[in-house]
């Protein structure tokens, strides 16, 4: 299982050239603004607030590298979708998406982080489509998976494969960084691919 102990934030990169690359795994994290993306991460930490979380969306407006264990980053991209800020400002985020995912040697494995209560959207699809036509694994996460009722969660789950269109080797888990439901399962998919 992969080792959280120490993580430490190094880095936030707010054009290509402040990319990170050595020879380290990267663990590329991406969702909706309003996702819980930084919870997620946090979780998986075992900390509160390394990776940072806002009442409002779109506090990650750049890169962050995080080093986990002394072997593996951690990288958070902004989110996409919903945020209280200026287009011009949306558009970077947009061109600095495109630049990273530009060369999909840059990481090793991907996690969408998506609402497990709701259909997957448009962006949410795109994003699939990047990470799926990156040639790289991926882990799709049904986050606030603690909201639903259990009648809601079976087709929640079919409901999300097929809108992603996610293959076999495409693991689909279920999540709750409130309740820390999944960590193990997401860290041993996480383990299992770097």
């Amino acid at each position: 299982m992969l080792k959280t102990d120490p993580a430490v934030f190094v880095r936030s990169a707010g054009k290509k050239d402040d990319f990170i690359r050595d020879d380290r795994p990267q663990v590329v994290f991406a969702g909706k603004s309003n996702v819980g993306k930084s919870s997620v991460i946090n979780c998986l930490l075992g900390r509160k607030d390394l990776a940072r979380v806002g009442a409002a969306p779109g506090k990650t407006t750049n890169v962050n590298y995080f080093l986990v264990g002394g072997k593996v980053w951690f990288v958070d991209l902004p989110g996409y979708g919903y945020a209280r800020r200026p287009q011009a400002e949306i558009d970077r985020w947009g061109r600095l998406m495109e630049d990273f995912f530009a060369d999909s040697q840059r990481f090793t494995v991907g996690v969408q982080i998506l609402d497990g209560r709701h259909a997957p959207t448009e962006l949410d699809r795109m994003m699939a489509g990047l990470f799926a036509g990156s040639g790289r694994p991926w882990i799709a996460v049904a986050n606030k998976w603690d909201k639903l009722k259990r009648s809601e969660m079976e087709p929640n789950l079919a409901l999300i494969r097929e809108t992603l269109r996610l293959d076999a080797d495409t693991p689909l888990l279920p999540f709750s960084a409130e309740k820390r439901t999944g960590r193990d399962e997401l860290l041993g998919a996480i383990s299992a691919r770097v």
